[in-house]
């Protein structure tokens, strides 16, 4: 028989007993939902946990986020990483409140139709808000059932992914797919875990999985490598003047895009000299960082000086440690200048 026939009735039975307990699950509607399901998308939960419950006492309606300013938002988002999906949450409140006239799409294809949701969002939401049965295929469920089926295709490919949301289509329960579907999220990040050391014992499928049958756990399942990330290196500047820091914005579009940063260029001496038409002291060096991106890697050199110009370049700002901590969003790709500071040095 095929394992996945066997799957639903002790996965959810399993899942009665074991399911992790999270804010978003306490009190679930669509808007709540689906907001922890952008804050998850390559975070950990344990990250999540937090922002999660301060953004919904900031932003508890969908009103309130299409109309927060975009400066709120990124603040609240501080921390979490890709802030473009902040950026694409908005501008879907915004679809849902001017454009759906405050009403939340309750299909799949409507879901699909709002910025940032793609297919295992809208799934995640039709299941878990709307009682709706489509499986939310991602990494962990992929993972669960490669090693259920023993297959052995590359887990990163469409066609696998096709393959197993059929699959899944078949088999999720009519009457409980967002249980289903928080089932193997829960099963896939607490037993059946990545890098070949999945808990078998304490698997509710370790009967009739094919891998566990097998000996095979340990290479299922297939992923493609990745492409090696490129090395940056770089120059921070952490101008002081008055108790203040100089910031400035990024641009539009790319890397990080309009947040807020310690100036910075590309590493090109042993001892650099101030990049910018400012007068102030020789920079001195205070420490390193180091920050991993999806497909480039900074290793940061930390200067830190004082400098003499009040006026600065277009689009900088003088901002004081309140600031810093209140309006200002830094990504945590420069966590490591924040806890240096004028007197510091």
């Amino acid at each position: 028989m095929n394992p996945l026939e066997l799957l639903p009735i002790p996965l959810l039975e399993w899942y009665e007993d074991h399911k992790r307990d999270l804010p978003w699950r306490e009190d679930v509607t669509p808007y709540r939902v689906w907001v922890s399901e952008i804050m998850l998308q390559q975070t950990r939960v344990a990250a999540v946990l937090g922002y999660f419950t301060r953004f919904m006492q900031a932003l508890p309606t969908v009103g309130d986020l299409a109309t927060v300013s975009e400066d709120e938002l990124l603040k609240l988002w501080q921390g979490l990483g890709y802030y473009s999906r902040a950026r694409n949450l908005q501008k879907a409140a915004k679809q849902i409140v001017f454009d759906l006239e405050g009403t939340f799409p309750e299909d799949y294809a409507g879901l699909r139709g709002l910025s940032g949701i793609g297919d295992y969002t809208a799934a995640a939401i039709a299941s878990i808000a709307f009682g709706q049965p489509y499986p939310a295929v991602d990494g962990n469920l992929l993972r669960v059932v490669a090693r259920l089926t023993a297959d052995f295709e590359d887990i990163t490919t469409t066609s696998m992914k096709k393959k197993v949301t059929q699959a899944l289509t078949e088999v999720i329960p009519a009457k409980v797919p967002g249980a289903f579907n928080q089932a193997m999220m829960d099963l896939g990040a607490t037993v059946c875990l990545p890098n070949g050391a999945p808990l078998c014992h304490l698997c509710p499928l370790s009967d009739f999985c094919l891998a566990n049958q097998q000996g095979l756990q340990a290479m299922l399942p297939v992923r493609a490598s990745k492409k090696a990330r490129r090395i940056e290196e770089r120059d921070v500047f952490l101008m002081f003047s008055q108790d203040r820091v100089a910031l400035r914005q990024r641009s539009e579009g790319g890397l990080l895009a309009k947040l807020w940063e310690y100036p910075n260029e590309l590493s090109d001496k042993e001892e650099p000299t101030l990049p910018y038409d400012l007068q102030g002291d020789a920079p001195r060096f205070v420490g390193v960082g180091r920050h991993i991106f999806s497909h480039v890697e900074w290793h940061l050199r930390l200067y830190a000086l004082r400098v003499q110009d009040e006026a600065l370049p277009q689009g900088w700002v003088w901002a004081t440690r309140e600031e810093l901590s209140q309006r200002y969003a830094i990504p945590n790709a420069f966590s490591s200048c924040s806890g240096i500071w004028e007197d510091d040095f």
